[in-house]
């Protein structure tokens, strides 16, 4: 009888290490096969997550076969508590070795769904985008200026709580006042700013915030990089430019940034005005004059009268032989760069060609053969446009 026992009892032992071994190599090949996933997805790891939470989270939304075979493994490989918080994209066909590296690595978050925020010169605008999770493409889904009615679309997901990568884009060329009144009127955005910054601070970019970052934080992350960005060109600047301090190097950058915006001629644009400030020459350009009329504040919206080009201000640069007192506008560092390494060029002049770029020239009788031709673009302009009004 004892003998039977014996036998039956290591028999047991023997199915049951059998069966052991079984689970053992089945739940392995669970978790390293590719796994069900036909189409890419996107989840979020929230701020104290587990393992426990995000595994039934996949196995819910059908990546991965086994919630418990994936905590398993997480155990096993020691990864249990090395998940990191963000938002991931999980490929078709990801296993739960694929898986698990994705979210303890950690790294950039990749979002379905981005908002981009921006702050243009006439006002703002949030896009709506949403991530294809194959091929990795933003497509636009909404659009609405700052101060309009709410999509309901995106009124829903952010009641739902969706993950949303906010970006803040701030143009080139915007003012202290523009860009303020742009994150005031920011809905994903708290607090409200008191002091504007001053004039030429704000380095023009692209800034990636959370949802109920505050305005200030914002603002602190373009002073910090205008900051940094002006250091870095001041120090690598040409020799030789009429320029005594940092502010002043902000200031002609600023102007070159509001007279041209084709990349390929901003340092002749700086060459100019660098060649009248050596020669003791009014800079005589119309966005000093608007800005001493707006003050930044919006756009003026219509032609510079007479009357105003003949007013003595800080800012009329037809009236004044310097620099104006501060700058007008937020440059970009190519604007900062090109105000600090201007072309070797006598310029002393430039108009609008009609072709989005400017006509230079050294001599004020060149300047007037093209100022003449500019004319009669205008005129022509003026012509086709009262056509098409009949």
């Amino acid at each position: 009888m004892a003998r039977h026992f014996a036998a039956n009892f290591v028999n047991f032992l023997i199915l049951l290490l059998l069966g052991v071994g079984v689970a053992v190599f089945w739940g392995q090949s669970e978790f390293k096969k590719a796994g069900p996933l036909r189409n890419s997805i996107f989840i979020e790891v929230p701020r104290g997550g587990n393992i426990r939470g995000v595994s039934e989270d996949l196995a819910e939304k059908g990546a991965i076969s086994n919630a418990m075979v994936m905590r398993l493994g997480a155990k096993y490989t020691q990864k249990s508590a090395a998940l990191k918080y963000g938002n991931y994209e999980i490929p078709a066909g990801a296993s739960m070795v694929e898986i698990l590296d994705i979210v303890t690595k950690g790294g950039r978050s990749t979002f379905r769904f981005v908002a981009t925020y921006r702050i243009n010169i006439g006002g703002s605008t949030l896009v709506l985008a949403e991530r294809d999770a194959d091929s990795g493409t933003l497509n636009e889904m909404l659009r609405f200026k700052a101060g309009e009615e709410i999509p309901v679309a995106y009124r829903d997901l952010v009641a739902a709580r969706t993950p949303i990568n906010y970006r803040v884009t701030v143009v080139e060329g915007a003012t202290s006042w523009q860009v303020v009144d742009g994150l005031k009127k920011a809905d994903f955005l708290g607090e409200s700013i008191v002091t504007i910054p001053g004039e030429g601070l704000l380095a023009p970019d692209s800034y990636d915030v959370r949802r109920g970052a505050l305005q200030s934080e914002v603002l602190d992350l373009m002073l910090q990089a205008q900051t940094r960005i002006l250091a870095q060109e001041w120090d690598a600047r040409a020799e030789g430019l009429p320029l005594t301090s940092m502010d002043e190097a902000l200031t002609l950058a600023s102007i070159v940034e509001k007279e041209t915006g084709v990349s390929s001629e901003r340092e002749e644009v700086a060459a100019v005005f660098v060649n009248r400030l050596n020669k003791k020459m009014k800079l005589q350009t119309d966005p000093t004059v608007i800005y001493g009329i707006t003050k930044g504040e919006g756009v003026l919206g219509r032609g510079l009268r007479r009357s105003e080009l003949l007013k003595k201000t800080p800012y009329n640069t037809y009236i004044i032989k310097a620099l104006p007192p501060t700058p007008i506008a937020n440059p970009g560092r190519a604007a900062i760069h090109a105000a600090l390494h201007p072309n070797a060029s006598n310029n002393l002049f430039f108009v609008a060609d009609g072709t989005g770029g400017h006509a230079f020239a050294e001599t004020l009788v060149a300047h007037n053969r093209n100022v003449i031709k500019w004319r009669k673009i205008e005129a022509k302009r003026r012509k086709e446009a009262q056509k098409k009004k009949k």
